[in-house]
């Protein structure tokens, strides 16, 4: 069983550019990164959106128009930090009613060079789940951290 603090998922990596372009090119280019296998609709994605606004909302756009849910913005303050809301389920379905977060923070190391923190937490609503949503998330977010930061530094 994982311990309580197991329930918080953490990992960074490090980009080279500026943490005003990597907030930009995790919020205004999450389309261009995101990878194309990680969606929920029952079609082919076709978009990524992340509304650039506390309040604004986190979802895919397929192929066939229809759109699917993931969260929101709970947390907007660029350059340096925004907190989503992942309302997916284990099931990979979203449901309003549940509640994790990703926070990210861009964190200055120099002016061409940013390490980006990102915890997703909150993961004790998956209840009986919570330790293989964990292990899925914790084996998940790496490589997708990578394809944002190689989009980041072309950008």
């Amino acid at each position: 069983m994982i311990p309580a603090q197991g329930a918080v998922v953490r990992h960074s990596i490090v980009v080279e550019t500026s943490q005003d372009k990597a907030f930009a090119a995790f919020t205004s280019g999450h389309d261009t990164w995101w990878p194309r296998e990680f969606h929920i609709g029952g079609a082919e994605l076709e978009e990524a959106v992340l509304e650039r606004r506390a309040g604004g909302r986190w979802y895919e756009r397929d192929v066939d128009g229809s759109e699917c849910e993931w969260g929101k913005v709970l947390v907007w303050e660029p350059p340096a930090r925004l907190v989503l809301a992942w309302q997916i389920t284990g099931e990979w379905a979203y449901d309003g009613d549940l509640l994790t977060e990703v926070e990210v923070r861009f964190v200055a190391e120099g002016p061409d060079r940013t390490r980006v923190e990102l915890e997703h937490r909150g993961l004790d609503a998956y209840g009986d789940a919570m330790e293989q949503m964990h292990d899925l998330f914790d084996s998940g977010w790496p490589g997708i951290l990578a394809g944002f930061a190689a989009a980041a530094a072309a950008a």
